[in-house]
């Protein structure tokens, strides 16, 4: 069996703000296994991106990180925190939510690795493209040189080095070697003309062409985590094809684990092996992507599946069935104690609004849970784990939580997806 890389437990994260404390992610758990794709997927405003950049401690201020734990498998670290009072160690693995901000620091731009929504702000439109990945390339080169410091070699080089390499035509940051790498990157995702658009600015590049450049940045650290968030926004469908067989091919050469954070439902099916389906902050349902999109038990991953256009087996197309009203606000004091999807669910029970549903695990589905009522009381899994949540008997294989079939399979939804 895949052994976890990653394991988030109870992740909570809040912004205070004057209008009030907003409760961005609650109490949000799952695990990613080495070399999988794990899909986290919602509509706008759920908590899928804030998600993301909590893992690598990424939220500003008024924004924290108030609970959880982010446990890391890494056999080196382990060894270097064992015996410190201070630092989480369990085994091989080690709650990042208990080292230090620096040690958090170099481990994102080492083990783990971003890529933006928007390339356009994410570059800075005075450095040449090639420069920002030969960056990225220098640095995990000058970390890999002292990997057990915590102070890596890069973070020597201060303001008394940057006016030395001013003076000095010889000097400089980026080695030729993190150069020549750089443009060996932009290759591989298939940038024509390497060397000479390494040479170009983020303004000279086009929307799909500067989203492959930051995969290109990203991959330039060799992370052993990917985050890739809403990947394939506001790119032609052409493209969108295109970059998401890219993410495959080199999730499939690397063998690194990728988060996926997306809106679209046929981008999941797609790549994902296992999927979350957030809402207002907390992950509703999870589970294999056969389980989530075939037989889904939350009325809310059914009604994401329902708003999918799709053509029947006449060509008739369906009308679509949008879910009512709107995703809540995430107001601490708007909230309440209950389900935040009762008031928009075709299925919502008084139960709904007495109190917030626990994570459930869905008959003969092992790994498939749910946060809803639906499923049944005695299916009720432990509070102390929640993604240990699983069944015993795989011979009862139920349709979706309120009886009905879901998809066929990914295939049709990557289908409905794209019509």
């Amino acid at each position: 069996m895949t052994e976890d890389l990653l394991r988030v437990r109870g992740l909570t994260t809040r912004y205070f703000t004057a209008e009030g404390q907003i409760n961005a992610v609650e109490d949000v758990s799952f695990d990613l296994r080495d070399g999988e794709v794990f899909g986290i997927v919602g509509e706008s405003g759920s908590g899928k991106s804030v998600t993301g950049r909590s893992l690598i401690d990424l939220i500003e201020s008024p924004g924290r990180i108030v609970d959880g734990e982010v446990w890391f498998r890494n056999a080196d670290l382990a060894d270097r925190f064992e015996g410190d009072a201070d630092v989480g160690v369990d085994g091989d693995y080690v709650d990042l939510r208990t080292v230090s901000q620096r040690e958090r620091d170099r481990l994102r731009g080492t083990a783990f690795s971003m890529v933006f929504q928007d390339p356009l702000s994410s570059f800075n439109p005075s450095v040449t493209v090639g420069e920002q990945i030969a960056e990225a390339v220098e640095s995990q080169r000058r970390a890999s040189a002292n990997p057990r410091s915590t102070r890596a070699k890069t973070r020597d080089y201060g303001l008394l080095s940057f006016f030395a390499d001013a003076v000095d035509p010889r000097g400089g940051y980026v080695s030729e070697e993190s150069m020549d790498r750089a443009v060996e990157l932009l290759a591989e995702v298939d940038i024509p003309d390497p060397a000479r658009r390494a040479e170009e600015y983020p303004h000279q590049f086009s929307g799909g062409m500067l989203q492959r450049a930051m995969v290109a940045q990203a991959l330039a650290v060799e992370p052993d985590v990917l985050i890739a968030d809403e990947p394939t926004t506001a790119l032609d469908v052409t493209i969108q094809a295109q970059l998401l067989e890219l993410l495959s091919d080199i999730q499939d050469e690397t063998g690194m684990s990728i988060l996926l954070i997306t809106h679209n439902l046929g981008v999941i099916a797609r790549l994902a092996s296992r999927i979350g389906v957030m809402y207002a902050g907390e992950i509703v349902e999870r589970g294999d992507r056969e389980d989530v999109l075939q037989r889904p038990a939350n009325p809310y991953t059914q009604g994401l599946l329902d708003s999918i256009p799709r053509m029947d087996a006449t060509t008739e197309r369906r009308a679509l069935e949008p879910i009512g009203g709107n995703v809540p606000g995430l107001n601490d004091a708007d909230l309440g104690d209950h389900c935040y999807f009762a008031d928009r669910c075709p299925k919502q029970e008084r139960e709904c609004l007495e109190h917030k549903p626990a994570e459930r695990s869905v008959p003969g589905e092992p790994g498939h849970v749910a946060r809803c009522v639906l499923v049944g009381e005695e299916n009720a899994t432990g509070e102390d784990d929640p993604t240990t949540a699983t069944g015993e008997d795989d011979t009862a294989r139920p349709t979706g939580g309120d009886g009905t079939a879901g998809p066929a399979d990914g295939d049709q939804l990557e289908e409905r997806a794209d019509d």
